[in-house]
This record gives structure tokens, C-alpha cells and sequence, in this order.
């Protein structure tokens, strides 16, 4: 139960943080990845690129995970609250959105 909590946390950082920039994101309930579609149809090579380039965050493209990955990347919960927070307004500040 402990850990279900932690990991709720961080998911809500990154939900309710890109769901502020645009995104329109439904919480998931038993995994600690979450699938975020890339921007204006890019795949999902390039908007790796774009967030390791205007951001430094580092995320799995979804093609890797077959064709119907493609159009996502792959946010992994296993860092802390805080880290999520900072990545988000990384993404902000960069002005990444999906308005």
C-alpha cells in the first residue's frame, strides 16, 4: 500500500502537470509508465529528440514498443515527486504544450 502511494503521487505530478499545458491525460491504475502523445502528429523519434534538445529529459519513443507506440513516448515514475515537478516545468519553460 505503501508503494501504491508513492507511485500515485508521481503520477498525478505528471497527469495533473501536462494536463495544465494542454494535455488531455486519464490516470492510470496499475503501471508506473505513462504513455504521453507526441505534438502536432510528430513521431515519436522526434519528439524524444525535441524534449532531450529543449529540456534534457530523456524518454522512451513508443515506436520501440512496436507500431502501436508510435505517436507516444513512455514517462517512467521511478524518480521522486520532485524530479517529475522539475521535469514538468522543464517542459513549460521550454514551451512545449499541446495547445
Amino acid at each position: 500500500e505503501k508503494m501504491n502511494k508513492i507511485y500515485t503521487g508521481r503520477r498525478n505530478v505528471v497527469i495533473n502537470g501536462l494536463n495544465k499545458l494542454g494535455w488531455n491525460l486519464k490516470p492510470t491504475k496499475a503501471t508506473f509508465y505513462i504513455w504521453i502523445p507526441t505534438l502536432n502528429k510528430m513521431d515519436s523519434m522526434e519528439f524524444s529528440d525535441l524534449l532531450l534538445e529543449k529540456t534534457g529529459i530523456i524518454v522512451t519513443p513508443g515506436i520501440g514498443y512496436g507500431e502501436y507506440g508510435e505517436g507516444y513516448v513512455r514517462i517512467a515514475l521511478t524518480v521522486d515527486e520532485k524530479r517529475l515537478e522539475e521535469a514538468i516545468e522543464r517542459i513549460e519553460k521550454a514551451g512545449i504544450t499541446q495547445e
